[in-house]
Formats: structure tokens, C-alpha cells, sequence
């Protein structure tokens, strides 16, 4: 069931949002060759605790895993695309790495992620995530009042497929709230006017992610957790939680 959120509850949603920016903002900065996994990890805690805020990532057991997750944000690197559970490997040289992370406080959550290169930058990565990070914006665009979801799916696969990448529809964007994940889902293709209508107290994780390979299999380790691109090719993944407003679409994990 779709929960619509009031505009004192969206303010509240927002505080949680300004948590996830100065996490990605802290992770990207120390994301240099040569730490470790882990200790961006670490850095996602501190900031967590410094807010007096939780992590929605942090024991999160949803059917399709083995095990809760065991840490504060996702660190996936290269071919890894999504849920990679932040280990003691050092970042090296050329990595592309994604890092997806939440934060709840007052009983409210909020969710984004970002992909950086890691030391020298190579130029099909670049392109993969400049790609994703258009169709974050096209998805934002179109999550406006009276538009349907459908919008927001159409855009963002507009963009990959423009750009020659593979899109997996299993895993995508979805309503946030009191919890992390709520309905709807929103896969990452769709038609422009189908589905719900985008009414406002609605808020989304609006999140995209290609493979750079072209092609839309996936694979998942035997952690249960981690979701590779088949053929080793590298992914990006980018994301905002947004509400819809009378205003328009209000992005809650820009940083202010």
C-alpha cells in the first residue's frame, strides 16, 4: 500500500536526506586508492553517529538475502553493481566504485547513492556515469504532479538504452518512508502514462543503474547479497529520494 506523506512529515524526511549527503560527501572524499572497503564503512558510521541517526542498511533482511546486512552503506566496485558488502579490499587505482546508503532519524528514512572513479579516470566509465547520473535527472524531471509512474520509468530507460546499456527491471527504485522500502516499485524502463498516478505527498528513491556491457543479465554471489554484470562489465548506480509537491519534484538528499 502506497503511504503519502504530509508537508511537516516531508520536512522531516528531509533531515534525514541532509544525514545521506554528508555520508556520500565523507565516503567520496576518502575514497582514494589504497583504503579499504571497510573503512569507508567506518566513515559512513561516524557521520551516522555524529547525527544521532540510524542505518536503514544495518541489519536490513529482505527475502531475497541469506543473511542481514551486515554494514551501513553498499560498496560495490567494478563489475559489481549493487549490495556489495564492504570487505577489507583497498581501492585501487582506475576502480569504479558505487556506494548506496540510507540513514533514518525521528523515525524517518531516506536513501541515496553515488559512483566515483577512483585515482586515474578512464573515459567508458566517465561516460557510464555521466549516463546515469542524465537519467537520474530525467527521472526527477518527470516525477511530477499528475504524471504517472510510468514517467519516471520511461525516462531513465531512455537514457540508458540511449547510451547502450544494460538495465535489469528486478531491482529499482521504490517508495521510502518509515521504512527504506515501501510501495511502489519503480523499475528503471517503462512507458510514459501508464501506472500510478504521481500525487503529491508521494516520496520515491528514484535510482538508477546500467551495465556497461549492453547486456541486462545479472548475477548474484553466493553471499547473497552482491549483483554482478555477467560478462565483467563495469556498473554504475546513482540515486536521490524525492517527494512529489504541489511544487514539483523536491530532492531530499541534495546536499544544502
Amino acid at each position: 500500500m502506497v503511504e503519502y506523506k504530509t508537508p511537516g512529515e516531508i520536512d522531516a524526511m528531509h533531515g534525514a536526506g541532509q544525514v545521506v549527503a554528508r555520508i556520500l560527501a565523507a565516503v567520496r572524499a576518502r575514497a582514494v586508492p589504497g583504503v579499504r572497503l571497510s573503512e569507508l564503512d567506518e566513515t559512513a558510521r561516524d557521520v551516522l553517529a555524529e547525527a544521532r541517526a540510524t542505518s536503514p542498511f544495518l541489519g536490513y533482511h529482505p527475502p531475497f538475502a541469506k543473511s542481514p546486512f551486515p554494514s551501513a552503506i553498499c560498496a560495490s566496485v567494478n563489475d559489481a553493481a549493487l549490495h556489495d558488502i564492504p570487505s577489507r579490499y583497498r581501492l585501487a587505482d582506475g576502480d569504479l566504485l558505487s556506494v548506496d546508503c540510507g540513514a533514518t532519524l525521528d523515525g524517518w528514512a531516506a536513501d541515496a547513492a553515488i559512483s566515483v572513479q577512483v585515482g586515474r579516470e578512464r573515459p567508458a566509465d566517465a561516460r557510464l556515469i555521466a549516463t546515469a547520473t542524465e537519467a537520474l535527472r530525467a527521472g526527477i524531471a518527470a516525477a511530477t504532479p499528475g504524471g504517472r509512474l510510468g514517467d519516471i520509468c520511461a525516462a531513465i530507460g531512455a537514457a540508458g538504452r540511449a547510451g547502450g546499456y544494460g538495465i535489469c527491471t528486478d531491482f529499482g527504485g521504490h517508495g521510502i518512508g518509515h521504512a527504506m522500502h515501501e510501495d511502489p516499485h519503480i523499475p528503471n524502463i517503462g512507458r510514459p502514462g501508464r501506472g500510478p498516478r504521481l500525487i503529491p505527498g508521494l516520496v520515491i528513491a528514484i535510482e538508477p543503474w546500467f551495465l556497461g556491457g549492453g547486456t541486462d543479465a545479472y548475477r548474484i554471489d553466493s553471499n547473497g547479497w552482491t549483483i554482478r554484470s555477467t560478462d565483467g562489465s563495469r556498473a554504475a548506480h546513482v540515486e536521490h529520494t524525492v517527494a512529489i509537491t504541489d511544487a514539483g519534484p523536491r530532492v531530499l538528499t541534495c546536499p544544502v
